[in-house]
């Protein structure tokens, strides 16, 4: 896993053999995040990465000026390695490997969402394909308000679902296996 660009471009990060996560590929990362910059202004901007696995997305969001990224992940050794890769980007983190602009939650990512007062410019969710309650999680992210005006959503999902019909929707891209469905607030 690399960092595509930004501060911290070029770094690499093993994933242990024994992860059960699947990480966005760097081709769809790229590209993905190439879509975005039309979305969003990162420097200065606060995301949520919602089921963060690897934390290839929250790394990639701090690397591209974020100023605040928030991880929830659940499984403790994934949450493991995301502060490990953190810390080794972050000068003096805290003891809880949390650095200036990171905010690391090791929980359930919808009971996340259920409980957040706080609005992104930007939120990411890369749930595992096949989560029963995936096609919720635009409602969810809407009806909790969780985005600020004008922020954007990107879900990254299997083939088998289509969101174009949802009322938040602004476009679908593939690239390979990966799918993406992008919504504004």
């Amino acid at each position: 896993m690399r960092i595509i660009t930004g501060k911290y471009k070029g770094r690499h990060f093993d994933i242990p053999r024994s992860f059960k996560a699947r990480p966005t590929t760097d081709f769809a990362k790229e590209n993905i995040f190439n879509v975005l910059v039309q979305y969003v202004d990162f420097d200065g901007a606060t995301a949520l990465d919602l089921f963060s696995g690897t934390g290839s997305i929250s790394l990639e969001l701090l690397s591209r000026g974020c100023s605040q990224v928030i991880s929830v992940e659940m499984d403790r050794d994934h949450f493991r390695f995301i502060r490990e890769c953190i810390n080794s980007l972050t000068p003096d983190p805290s003891p809880k490997g949390e650095g200036s602009n990171w905010r690391g939650v090791r929980g359930e990512a919808f009971r996340f969402m259920k409980s957040c007062k706080q609005q992104f410019d930007l939120i990411f969710a890369d749930p595992p394909y096949a989560l029963k309650e995936l096609a919720t999680i635009p409602d969810l992210i809407a009806e909790k308000g969780l985005l600020k005006e004008d922020g954007i959503f990107v879900l990254e999902h299997g083939k088998d679902y289509d969101f174009s019909q949802h009322p938040k929707f602004v476009e679908h891209r593939q690239y390979g296996s990966v799918n993406f469905s992008l919504f504004r607030s």
